[in-house]
């Protein structure tokens, strides 16, 4: 198992980050998980560019949108053991891995305000190193993915996205989308319509393929 190799000059911190609002409605994580989307896309991006001289703009943002998504973050979640230490209320099943990828943001978050940028961003290299590594050809978007296997397999169809109600708080929604093809359908969910794209097209290609 990896080790988040950081030491919280406050403790209070890390406390927090662990909080979910299901525990408590004002004291939670929700804005450290702000700060650490941004210190985490800040890192990666830097470190792909580093690592990919020779990519353009497009396949850096491939390899960007997989290390980011919630499927990675959740990932790492369980490796550091975050999800042991977690504080949160009911939960179904389906939302663990959302609520462990947001728990590792804003752990990304709280050590940026304990130790500063370069801290935070040294902590998260670490972590995704090997992974930015792992994938040789950068991978396609789960969009993309979908309308070239629905193609060769349809007959040029399309897939069709729905874009259903909108769930969560109001201050921090979550988008549901409905993605069909090939007489088959998948629904997604994310903090923009986008994600919830994405992740819509995940879903239905895991089906697709089987």
């Amino acid at each position: 198992m990896k080790k988040l190799n950081y030491t919280f000059k406050n403790p209070e911190l890390l406390e927090l980050a662990l909080t979910q609002s299901g525990v408590d409605a004002k004291h939670n994580n929700e804005r450290l998980e702000f700060i650490g989307d941004r210190v985490l896309g800040l890192s990666v991006a830097a470190l792909l560019y580093e690592m990919y001289p020779s990519e353009r703009e497009g396949e850096l943002a491939r390899r960007h949108s997989m290390l980011v998504s919630t499927e990675t973050l959740a990932n790492v979640a369980i490796q550091i053991g975050l999800d042991k230490l977690v504080r949160h209320g009911h939960m179904t099943a389906g939302r663990n891995r959302h609520m462990y990828a947001n728990t590792t943001e804003a752990v990304f978050g709280a050590i940026f305000l304990d130790g500063g940028f370069d801290v935070a961003r040294d902590v998260i290299v670490e972590l995704w190193r090997d992974l930015a590594a792992a994938e040789i050809i950068a991978p396609k978007d789960p969009k993309t993915a979908l309308q070239e296997f629905v193609q060769k397999s349809a007959s040029g169809a399309l897939p069709v996205y729905e874009y259903l109600t909108v769930t969560g708080a109001s201050h921090k929604p979550v988008f549901n989308v409905r993605v069909s093809a090939m007489g088959r359908t998948a629904t997604g969910s994310g903090a923009t319509k986008k994600a919830a794209s994405a992740a819509a097209a995940e879903e239905l290609l895991k089906i697709l393929a089987i």
